[in-house]
């Protein structure tokens, strides 16, 4: 049986590599072992950080709402409670808009439960 050689494969392999390491510093961008756990890394590190990511968007939504609330005589626990009692399902990503973006609906909704 004749011999396979499989410099095209590794070959390709090895390019695909370096391209997912474009950009990096110093030898992990041209040397293949270093490659390889930079590569690696940095795909720990963007699975982790998408799930962060989720944390700190719902975390910046809640200080939106309690500073706006907040001037209007309410604490963001009291304001969430207020719309509970009252039946009014709103999300807190769209109470950030509009406590961002249109502030005079926010203040109707706050009247409304006053």
């Amino acid at each position: 049986m004749s011999r396979v050689k499989r410099g095209t494969t590794h070959v390709k392999k090895r390019k695909k590599l370096l391209k997912q390491t474009k950009g990096y510093k110093w030898g992990r961008k041209k040397l293949i072992r270093l490659a390889k756990t930079a590569v690696t890394k940095a795909g720990v590190h963007a699975y982790v950080d998408r799930k962060k990511k989720k944390r700190v968007t719902r975390a910046l939504w809640h200080i939106k709402i309690g500073a706006f609330v907040r001037e209007h005589g309410f604490s963001y626990s009291k304001f969430i409670n207020a719309l509970k009692i009252n039946k009014i399902e709103i999300d807190r990503k769209i109470l950030a808009d509009l406590a961002e973006n249109n502030k005079k609906i926010l203040v109707k909704i706050i009247e409304g439960i006053k």
